[in-house]
């Protein structure tokens, strides 16, 4: 009979070590990247993106897997509608050229099977450049009204806006780096 729980074991661990990832999709009214910039040395800008969409592929078992972010520059909000105006205007995320920034990763570094790590690229403006942003936490439930898995996660980085052409300011002795937030939540497609 000792046999027997042996086997049930290898077979529980062989499945879950071939368990497939599982794909996600963005929730758009839950998820709004942000962002802090300097003003002239002064002070701290914050603002946010109103309107994302996007993917994940999580393989639960592993910590691993895959995110893609878009989000729609035009939504950009700072709290101050003139600021906005022009942060979408030619002078600086040029929306009608550039209408969108793309993070692409990949979900890396689990410690207890959760991942630290989101290394990737971010698009904006026209110009890719590498970034790689700090998960703060990744945590899936059950979707109490959808009965279907549901994650949410933070993650953090910085990002230096004029090497992406985004240099606004800079005469004026404004400081380039940019400290980004996403706050993510995501459904397990249907099967």
């Amino acid at each position: 009979m000792k046999t027997r729980p042996t086997a049930l074991a290898l077979l529980l661990a062989a499945s879950t070590a071939t368990a497939a990832p599982t794909a996600y999709t963005i929730d758009p009214t839950h998820t709004y990247p942000s962002f802090e910039a300097d003003h002239m040395g002064i002070s701290v800008w914050r603002g946010k993106f109103n309107k994302s969409s996007g993917k994940v592929l999580y393989d639960k078992a592993a910590g691993t897997g895959t995110v893609e972010i878009v989000t729609e520059l035009a939504s950009v909000d700072f709290g101050m509608d003139a600021l906005a105006t022009w942060a979408r205007g030619k002078d600086f995320f040029d929306v009608k050229k550039h209408p969108r920034a793309v993070f692409k990763g990949t979900l890396q570094s689990p410690v207890n099977g959760v991942p630290t790590q989101l290394a990737g690229e971010l698009t904006l403006h026209g110009v890719t450049r590498p970034l790689t942003l700090t998960v703060h936490s990744l945590r899936c439930i059950q979707h109490p009204m959808l009965k279907r898995d549901y994650c949410g996660a933070d993650a953090s980085g910085s990002f230096n806006r004029d090497e992406f052409g985004l240099s606004a300011g800079k005469d004026y002795g404004f400081k380039m780096n940019v400290d980004l937030r996403i706050q993510v939540e995501a459904i397990a497609q249907q099967p």
